[in-house]
C-alpha cells in the first residue's frame, strides 16, 4: 500500500478545516446533505407525509377555516432594457460585452489559454456620473472587465447602452480583480498537467478509484495570489504583477483536497510550491 504521509500535496480535509501543511492523509467526511439523514422531522426540500398533510386540513376545518393550496407563480417575464439603477438584465449583459470587445481589442489580446481576445471577467452597471445623481431617466452604461494575459493589463470599457457605444477606456497593470471561472478551470488544468499536481491525482484516485485528467472533475474555488518579499520562490515574484491562483479543489461528492501550498502563475503557466 502507497504511504500517503509524505505526499507532495496536502491533507485531505473535511469542510474547511485545514490540518499541519507537508502530509497527506485522508480523512472521514459528512458531505452536505448526508448528515442527519436518518434524523426525524421535516426538512427543506423533503415531502411532508400524506398523514401529516391530512392532519392539518383537519385542523385548519376545525378551526373553521379551510386552506387554500399552495400555487408557485412563475417568474415575471424578464426585459431587455432595465431601468434606473435596476440590476442589469441578461440581454444588457451580453450586448454591453458585445460592443465593449471590438475588434482591434480582440486582434490585439490574449485569454488565460493562449487564444485570441482577452479573457472576460466581468460585466457591471456603472455608477453614474456626478451631475445625474437622483435622475430617473439617467443614462444606463455597464462597465465591461477584460484580462489581456498578452501583456499583463486589466481592461476596463465603459458602454453607454442606450447609445451602444463605448464611451470610456481605461487600462491598468498590477491591479488583480477576482478571478473568472475559466481562469480557475485554467490553472487546474495546468495543475494536474505539472509534477506537482501528482499529489492531487493521487488523492483523487485514493477516494474515487478512478484517475483525475480534467478541471471537470473537481469543484473549484481560488484566490489570487501576489508575491510577498521571501515568501515564495524566485519564479512566483512576478505574482500580482502577474495573474497568480492559489486554488482550493474540492473533490465532487467528496472531501477537499489542502493545495495552499501551490501557487499557479497564469500569465508565466508554470506552477510553483510555497517555501512557507
Amino acid at each position: 500500500m502507497r504511504n500517503i504521509v509524505h505526499r507532495h500535496l496536502g491533507k485531505m480535509v473535511a469542510g474547511t478545516a485545514i490540518a499541519v501543511a507537508g502530509t497527506a492523509v485522508m480523512v472521514a467526511v459528512t458531505l452536505p446533505g448526508t448528515a442527519g439523514a436518518d434524523d426525524t422531522g421535516t426538512r427543506a426540500g423533503q415531502s411532508v407525509p400524506q398523514d401529516a398533510g391530512a392532519a392539518g386540513a383537519g385542523d385548519a376545518a376545525a378551526g373553521g377555516r379551510a386552506v387554500a393550496p399552495g400555487v408557485v407563480e412563475a417568474a415575471p417575464a424578464e426585459g431587455q432594457q432595465g431601468e434606473g439603477r435596476d440590476p442589469l438584465t441578461d440581454d444588457e449583459l451580453e450586448r454591453a460585452e458585445k460592443i465593449a470587445l471590438s475588434r482591434q481589442l480582440f486582434r490585439s489580446s490574449e485569454s488565460v489559454d493562449g487564444d485570441r481576445g482577452p479573457q472576460p471577467l466581468g460585466v457591471d452597471l456603472a455608477e453614474p456620473e456626478a451631475d445625474e445623481a437622483g435622475e430617473p431617466d439617467a443614462p444606463r452604461r455597464a462597465d465591461v472587465t477584460f484580462y489581456d494575459y498578452r501583456d499583463d493589463t486589466l481592461v476596463t470599457r465603459t458602454v453607454d447602452l442606450g447609445t451602444g457605444k463605448v464611451v470610456a477606456t481605461g487600462t491598468q497593470h498590477g491591479v488583480q480583480p477576482p478571478l473568472s471561472r475559466a481562469e480557475k478551470a485554467e490553472a487546474a488544468a495546468l495543475l494536474i498537467a505539472d509534477p506537482l499536481g501528482s499529489g492531487l491525482k493521487a488523492d483523487y484516485e485514493d477516494a474515487t478509484g478512478k484517475a483525475l485528467t480534467s478541471p471537470d472533475q473537481l469543484q473549484l474555488s481560488g484566490a489570487v495570489y501576489r508575491a510577498a518579499p521571501g515568501a515564495q520562490p524566485a519564479v512566483l515574484d512576478k505574482c500580482g504583477e502577474h495573474r497568480c491562483v492559489r486554488l482550493f479543489p474540492k473533490i465532487k461528492n467528496g472531501p477537499w483536497v489542502d493545495a495552499r501550498q501551490l501557487v499557479i502563475d497564469l500569465s508565466a503557466r508554470k506552477a510553483a510550491r510555497l517555501d512557507r
